[in-house]
């Protein structure tokens, strides 16, 4: 059995949909195992709780947002 985790901000359903059946296809291709035997685990964190370049990502995404065209 393998199991992956992906730690990091949310998503949505359907990227996690995504994610998983590309992820599940290629770990299967690669190991050798059947998709029945691939696990995932999705740990989701809030922007305040990761940081990026020193610099918390929610602050990093609101100087991003600062900078777009209106």
């Amino acid at each position: 059995m393998l199991l992956i985790t992906v730690d990091g901000p949310f998503l949505s359903i359907l990227n996690k949909e995504i994610m998983v059946k590309e992820f599940t296809k290629t770990a299967s291709e690669i190991t050798g195992l059947s998709i029945d035997e691939i696990l995932f685990f999705f740990k989701e964190n809030p922007n305040e709780n990761m940081a990026q370049g020193g610099i918390i990502l929610s602050e990093k995404l609101r100087e991003r947002r600062e900078f777009l065209p209106k």
